[in-house]
């Protein structure tokens, strides 16, 4: 009955047995309330505590409860106060606390211009998208080219992606197809899923892209060199035209569950008619290698293959017959 005042049960118990017989020692009390002379002396040392105790004018060096009214009256004054106390730290905090934020702000090197910031490091990145991400009430949109992911990135999203969803924001993503063969990335597409989101994959995509509830999007300030960093913008118009990026490639793509693999009905697959592609346009075999986020050895595989297909001798003669099949 009285837990939310500090009495547990051998404290309450002995409180209101001394209450009821005043005139009780120790190891009569202790026999009526079937407890122990030591747990009866604790009970005693946690009732002085509590200033529930005080000396008896009967008996020398004797003690008597303190009444009710009188004793319980004084622990409630007293959480009354330490609440009190508590909440003046809690403000005093909070003013403290705004204070740094303020501070940080004003030292912060990525200044922003025209609703548009620069992000300079990985940790200033990483800051951005965990408030980004906190922020969440509606959507985030996702393009993410280059195929496997660094774990290190997974692990930076996997919170923040966590949260979100949990939160019941809507999160859709595109990962390169070449992503479906490195296996913490699918591993990742796959957990995302299970919670909701929804994974598509594409063998061509445009540089990475965040979107925030269609308000706020980041992007690389150079797709060829990361180092650089990135802006994050809340002009309507980039957005806008970001998030209609976003939406064409959504529409090309292919759910994660999909088998991007299996040739269409012409005899190609997507990820082998945009190498095509790429190479008929120029592109080195490394080059095209990045551009669809797989490595060297595969693209030499994938177009030994077509050119096997294509009963082809040369590359030159591959890209002609693979243009009469109207796969260019």
């Amino acid at each position: 009955m009285l837990e939310a005042l500090g009495l547990d049960g051998d404290v309450e118990a002995v409180y209101w047995g001394m209450l009821e017989c005043p005139s009780e020692g120790l190891a009569e009390l202790g026999a009526r309330l079937g407890l122990s002379e030591a747990r009866v002396r604790a009970a005693l040392d946690q009732l002085a505590d509590l200033n529930l105790l005080t000396s008896s004018r009967e008996t020398s060096g004797g003690l008597r409860a303190v009444s009710p009214e009188v004793g319980l009256e004084l622990i409630l004054r007293r959480q009354e106060e330490d609440l009190a106390r508590r909440q003046q730290q809690l403000a005093a905090n909070k003013t403290a606390a705004a204070r740094a934020i303020s501070a940080f702000a004003g030292l912060r090197p990525n200044t922003e211009t025209d609703g548009t910031e620069r992000l300079v490091g990985i940790d200033a990145i990483q800051a951005r998208l965990e408030i980004l991400t906190h922020g969440l009430t509606e959507q985030c949109l996702a393009i993410i080219p280059g195929g496997a992911q660094s774990q290190a990135s997974l692990d930076a999203s996997r919170p923040l992606d966590e949260r979100a969803l949990a939160r019941g924001v809507e999160l859709r993503a595109v990962y390169q197809d070449s992503a479906r063969n490195d296996p913490a990335t699918l591993a990742y597409a796959q957990w995302t899923t299970e919670r909701g989101g929804q994974v598509r994959t594409s063998p061509m995509l445009p540089p990475r892209l965040l979107v925030f509830d269609g308000t706020t999007a980041v992007v690389p300030i150079d797709p060829a060199n990361s180092r650089l960093g990135a802006l994050c913008t809340t002009a309507p118009g980039i957005v806008a035209s970001l998030v209609t990026l976003f939406e064409q490639t959504w529409e090309t793509a292919v759910p994660l569950g999909a088998d991007r693999r299996q040739p269409a009905e012409d005899g190609i697959s997507a990820g082998e008619r945009e190498l095509l592609k790429l190479l008929a346009s120029g592109l080195t075999d490394e080059a095209a290698g990045k551009r669809l986020g797989v490595s060297l050895r595969t693209v030499r595989r994938q177009m030994a293959g077509l050119m096997e297909r294509l009963h082809a001798t040369s590359r030159f003669e591959a890209g002609l017959k693979a243009a009469q099949r109207g796969w260019l």
